[in-house]
Order: structure tokens, then sequence, then C-alpha cells
């Protein structure tokens, strides 16, 4: 696992035990005022328990509140609004116990009162602003639903507070204590409703957080109403077991807080789904039951008319539920589940027709993250699908009201630019990949990418869409490859060399047609000039652009998560081409150079067994060449890996040994048999004493362990003279050979005589790194 990977795992880990300690601390507060309120000795003010304990209740909850907002950045406002809603009651509460500790009377009106009022009014405001992101994503009849369910809720609340607010209004007062009195009980059944209504919307997927948060919102509502009705009746005391519901559901509350916003899996147990006919249902027969209530007994006009906006309410949705639904899943069907953009369908079906006017401009721009894969082998999907998620909103409020944007899937995004020439087009990438280089806080998660934006103008590149798409296409991965960040297609691809535009239909034809074929370059042993082996050098026959050398195409096989199949390929086409010089008595054997993603697969040692018994080939006939930086991923399971392979016979080299920053300990640590020395070593070793005293000391290192030294790039016979005087055992190079076809090479040894062909051994280099070899 890369650094950056690491530290966001480790900073993930660090945000859990964060998270989990702020629960405990909640929860054990609450636990010891309930202790404190159950073992008091007598009814009198405890300032322990009435005073400390009961504001520790409720400020930590707003401190947890408060702190996770601000971690948190500003991204949704709900934190910050459940923040204040607690500090405004637990400030209430602070004024009405000072005055109670110190045997003063709370007035009605008091300052409490405009704490406990902006509790309700902040509370309401959080959960609008829930409500509202998830409303794009929601479909009519669950809305619709979700009010019903509401309104069902509040009409048998109303009945249920009946009493208090006939208490309320019995006592013929038209003072401003009467006003009071009546504003909480309408704001609990207000707040209750709502969170009633949500909860019960059909179908909505109900985490454990905001089961929390509804929990511990009815708690505090249902202590209210309690409340309310035992101060009326004279019989509200401080310390009793009422003020542990107020206690618990703060506590509840901030638990909520402290997990808001963490990205993880779903299952089955997070998933509370509501029959679609059961809220209509049961609202209809709540509205209907509290009528004909109204009928027997006297009840408030307000549960009367919140009974009578149930049943119409419940109607709506009955009589257009088919007209609604068939609207919602057409609008679901061209509309991208996870981002809640358009999709491909709506791709095809809209742009076309943005298209219409030749004589406007427009263009087309294709982006794709960076190295998206590596953030969901690190971090998992979980942490993928909520990075796309942010990723799609900040590219909707970068772009106009009249662009269209569309996921194309995985992590490809489309944007239609209406009105917008090439230039101003590439005005628009800039500003798009700026807005991605903020780093995301994925709720203790922090990531960072980038992106590749490829653009085609139209109508200069093309009027259909298809075409359009196949030109941005090519212009991003020419700015993939180039690092860029965006390109504008051209039309121009450098030559056969620099080509980096292969469609994953192409690559997916060169694996399965036979396109792929291998050059050979032999190695000489320096004491004797003797062949000991070739190293083969993997070319894609293009059938339009050419034989293409590996630093053209390897990154996009890369890319397009195609590999391993391409490292198979290779290893099937190196073996036949072995067994085929083994029948010809030449007695070869193969090594292949394997990528990051193949040495850490742990079935590749059965793979090779059963690839070389196919052949009639032993599994020795192998001799595998990996490159420095791939140890850097995952040195342990590299090592079992490489273990596997040698205990089969297979040898082990190190290709382009010391052009990274080297670590010396894989050499102790890693079962290897040969170092192959980078050329840049070798090109310079005659008029660099440095570069010299290098070389020479690596081949005493390698020979101290037991290694063969191998040195690439020898293109002149003073160099390879020099390589024989220091001690090198192998040299490959333009002065020995270029690399050949197999049947060319195989000429070439003809040629030498039958008796330097002895111990021939081949090395099937794939070059995965994508250095420019010739």
């Amino acid at each position: 696992m890369n650094d950056p990977t690491l530290r966001a795992v480790r900073a993930a880990s660090a945000s859990r035990r964060l998270r989990i300690g702020f629960s405990a601390a909640l929860l054990a507060g609450a636990a010891i005022f309930s202790a404190g309120v159950f073992l008091r000795e007598s009814d009198a003010f405890s300032p322990l328990v009435d005073g400390f304990l009961s504001q520790l209740t409720e400020w930590l909850p707003a401190a947890v509140c408060w702190f996770m907002a601000l971690r948190r950045r500003g991204r949704g406002p709900e934190l910050a609004l459940v923040a204040g809603a607690l500090s405004c009651q637990a400030a209430g509460d602070t004024y009405y116990m000072v005055l109670s500790a110190t045997g003063q009377v709370v007035p009605v009106p008091s300052p409490a009162d405009i704490g406990y009022i902006g509790f309700y009014i902040l509370f309401l405001a959080a959960l609008w602003s829930i409500v509202r992101r998830r409303l794009a994503s929601m479909a009519w009849p669950v809305v619709l639903d979700g009010i019903v369910g509401g309104l069902g809720a509040a009409a048998v609340l109303a009945v249920l507070m009946d009493p208090v607010m006939a208490e309320i209004m019995s006592s013929g007062q038209r003072s401003a204590t009467a006003v009071i009195g009546a504003v909480y009980p309408l704001l609990d059944l207000l707040l209750a409703a709502t969170v009633l209504g949500i909860a019960a919307t059909p179908g909505r997927v109900l985490g454990r957080g905001w089961i929390l948060l509804v929990t511990g919102l009815l708690l505090y509502t249902a202590a209210d109403v309690v409340y309310i009705d035992l101060q009326l009746r004279g019989l509200y005391a401080v310390g009793t077991p009422l003020d542990l519901a107020w206690a618990v559901g703060t506590a509840l509350i901030g638990c909520w807080a402290a997990f808001h916003g963490t990205p993880r899996r779903r299952s089955l147990r997070d998933v509370s789904c509501v029959p679609v006919q059961a809220v209509p249902g049961l609202a209809t027969l709540a509205g209907l039951g509290v009528l004909l209530l109204g009928t027997q007994v006297h009840i408030m006009l307000l549960a009367v008319v919140l009974a009578g906006l149930t049943l119409a309410s419940a109607a709506l949705p009955l009589v257009f539920r088919q007209r609604i639904r068939l609207l919602d899943a057409t609008r679901q069907a061209r509309t991208d589940e996870l981002t809640g953009l358009p999709n491909r369908r709506a791709l095809y079906s809209d742009v076309p027709g943005r298209l219409s006017d030749v004589h406007r401009s427009s263009a087309v721009l294709l982006l794709d993250l960076d190295k998206f894969k590596e953030v969901n082998d690190g971090l998992g999907h979980h942490v993928g699908d909520e990075l796309l998620k942010h990723v799609a909103a900040r590219l909707v409020g970068t772009l106009r009201p009249e662009d269209f944007l569309a996921r194309m899937g995985g992590d490809e995004f489309l944007v239609h630019l209406a009105d917008c020439g090439p230039r101003a087009a590439e005005t628009v990438a800039l500003a798009l990949r700026d807005a991605l280089g903020e780093a995301f806080d994925l709720g203790g998660v922090v990531v960072q990418v980038n992106a590749s934006i490829g653009i085609a103008s139209f109508p200069e590149h093309g009027t259909e869409l298809g075409l359009l798409m196949r030109k941005a296409d090519m212009a991003m991965y020419a700015a993939k490859s180039t690092r860029s960040g965006h390109a504008l297609y051209t039309g121009v691809t450098g030559g056969p060399g620099k080509t980096h535009f292969h469609s994953v239909q192409s690559l997916n034809e060169a694996l399965s047609q036979g396109q792929l074929v291998l050059h050979f370059q032999p190695k000489l042993e320096l004491g004797t000039g003797e062949v000991r082996g070739v190293e083969a050098l993997v070319r894609w026959d293009h059938p339009t652009l050419g034989l293409l050398q590996p630093d053209a195409f390897l990154d996009r096989f890369e890319e397009a998560g195609l590999m391993p199949a391409l490292t198979e390929v290779v290893l099937g086409a190196a073996l036949d081409q072995a067994a085929r010089w083994e029948a010809q008595k030449l007695g070869m054997s193969v090594a292949v150079n394997l990528s990051a993603r193949s040495i850490m697969d742990s079935r590749l040692p059965a793979k090779v067994a059963a690839m070389a018994d196919a052949r009639g080939l032993p599994a020795s006939v192998l001799v595998v060449e990996i490159t420095e930086d791939v140890l850097v991923a995952d040195r342990a399971r590299a090592t079992a890996v490489l273990a596997a392979l040698r205990r089969m016979g297979v040898k082990i080299a190190v290709d382009d040994f010391g052009k990274g920053f080297s670590s010396l300990s894989y050499l102790r640590e890693l079962p290897l048999d040969e170092l192959k020395l980078d050329k840049s070593f070798i090109f310079t070793m005659l008029d660099d004493a440095r570069a010299t005293a290098l070389v020479v000391s690596t081949i005493d290192l390698a020979h101290s362990l037991g290694f063969e030294m191998t040195a690439e790039g020898v293109e002149s016979e003073e160099v390879y003279r020099a390589l024989a005087d220091f001690g090198c055992d192998l040299a490959q190079g333009y002065f020995i050979s270029r690399p050949v076809p197999a049947g060319e090479l195989t000429a070439w040894l003809a040629s030498r005589g039958s008796d330097e062909i002895a111990g021939f051994a081949i090395a099937t280099d794939v070059d995965f790194a994508g250095s420019a070899r010739p």
C-alpha cells in the first residue's frame, strides 16, 4: 500500500476511534446522571446532580455537534444547526438552573424561553436541510407518502395533546404566560410530526445514525409534553426521572452527530423498508379515527383540521399513484442511481437534440478521474462511491445551468457545453480540474484526486454524438499519457511510437486476435562469448498503425485493467516459443517480466505450473524479471509469491536495478538469482568516473550475495570489454544484436554454431514499466 493510501487508512481509523470515543462519553454522561437521580437522598436541589451533571448532559452533546460541524468544514449545514439547537436548549436550562439553585422564581416569559423556542426552530431547519438534499433522489410517491404519514401522526398527537391545550385555554388568561404555554405543545407537535413523517417514508433506508436521531428527538418531545402537563398541575420537580428522558435524548442526538456523514457499506440490517401502501393506509385510518372520535367527544379544532388534511393528502397519491409511478420510472431509468446525474440513456436521448443546430458551436468533454482504482482498492468501494457523489456535486457547482452533465459509468463523466468554442471549452476544463483539485473530506477519510479531460468541438470535429465522444476519448487519453490535465482533439497522433489513443475494444482485439508478438534480444556471457539467453520484448502489430513499441500501449493496458490478461498472453506466447525451440533440440528456458498486479496474485504459481505442464515443459523452464517498484506496494505478498515460484525451480531476476530509489533490504529478504543493472549506468560508464565506480561496486555487491549480474544497453566494443574486465557476468545490447523475431533469432543462433547454443536461456521481458526500449 503506497504512503498516501496508508495515511488515508490510518486517518480513517483514527476518525472512527474518535467518533466511538465521543459516543461513549455521551452515553457515559447520561448513565452517570441517571445514577445520580436514582441514588439521591432527598428532593432538595443537588449541586452535583441537578447542577453539574445535569448541565454536563446538555453541553457535552452540543460541544460534540460543534466539533463535528467544524471538522466537516461547512459541508452540509445540518450539524451546525443541530449544534445551535442544543446550545440554545442548554443555555435556557442553565439560566433556569441558576435561578432555581438560588431560590428565585423563574419568570414567564424569560430568557430561558428564547433558548427553548430557538431549539425547535433550529432543529426543524436541520431536519429540512437533511431532507432537502435527498428530495432530488426520492420519487414523488415516496415524498407524498412521507407528508401523509406526518399529517396522520400530527392528527393523533393533537388528540393526545388536547387535554394539555384545553387546560391552558381554560385558564382564561390572555397573557404572555398563556401564549408561551400554548406555543410549546404546538412546537412539540410540529417537531414530532416531522420526525415521524420522515421516519415513515416507505422504502427509505434507515441507517443506525438516523435511528439514533429519531429516537433522541421522540424522547425529547415526549418528555416535553409530560413536563407541560405536570407543570400545569403543579407537580413537576427538578431531579425526577423525567429529566432522564431529556438527558438520554440529547445524548442520542450527539451520537448521531458523531457518526453523521460516515461512509460505510449498507447491509440488510440497515434497511427499513415500509410497504408501499402501509403509510397512506395507516394515515387514512388515523384520520378517520380522529374524525369519528370528534363526533363522540370534544377535541380541539387543530386535530380535526389535521385529520381532514390527512384524508385529502392520502387520496391524492392513491388517485394519481399509477401516473406518478410511470413518470418516476421514466426519471429513474434516465438517472444514475449513485450520483443522481443523467445516465447513458439520458445522454444518448438528449445530447443529439442539443447538437441539431450546426450553426452554434458547442463542445463535448470526457472527464476521467486519475488513479480512481487506487481509491477503490485501497480504501474500499464504499469510499469510492462516496467520492463519486462528491465529484458529481463539484462538477454541477462549476458548470452553468444550461450545460449537460452525465455519468458514463465508473469514474467517467461527459459534459456537453452549449454555445462554447474550443478555447472556451479549454477554460471550462481548467475550471473543472481546479474544482476537483481541492481534497475531498469523506467523513474522516481525506482523498485527493485529479482528472484528465478530453475535448472535441462541434461541428469542427464532427456533428454526430458518437464521433465526438470517440474523439474526446482519444484526446482524454492523450491528456492522461502526457499528464497535461486536458487536451483538445487535433487529429494528430504523433506517429506510431507516440500513439496513446487505444480504445478498450482495440486492446481486447489485440489480446484475442494474436496482434501481440514477441521480439528477442540475445544475452552473452562476457567471459566466453557464449549465448546464455535472450530477452523477449512485446510488440503490438497494429492493423492500421503498424508495429508499436511498448511505451505506446502498455500504460493504456494498465489503465484499462487489462494487464493481467496481457501478462497471460505474453506468458503463453513465450512458453509456446520455448516449446518449439525445445522440439528443435535447442533446450530453451523462458523468463517473464511481471507487473505489480501479477506479482501480488497468489494464484500465479499455480497458473505458471499449469501453463508449463500443458506444453510439456518443466516449471524450471521459467525465469521471471521484476522491477524494484513492484516491491514497494506489498513486499510481504511479493515475497510469498516469488518464494513459491522459486520452490518450483523458477529463477528470479531484478530488472532495471538502480534506476529508482532502491532499498537494499529486499536483496536480503527476497529469493533472487540475478540483478540486471539499468542501462543508464552503462551509457555513461566510460565517461564518468562516479558511474564507473557504481558499476564496479554493484557487480561486487551482486557476487557477494551470490547473484549473477547482467548489464543492459551495451552498445560498443569498448563497453563490452570494460564490463568483462570488471567481472560482469552477462551483457545485452545493440552491440550484440537488436531485438528480432523468433525466426531471425533462430537463424542468428545457427550461424554462430551449435557449440555456442549450449545452456541457452530466453529472458522474456514484457517491459511493464513502459520504458522506451527499442
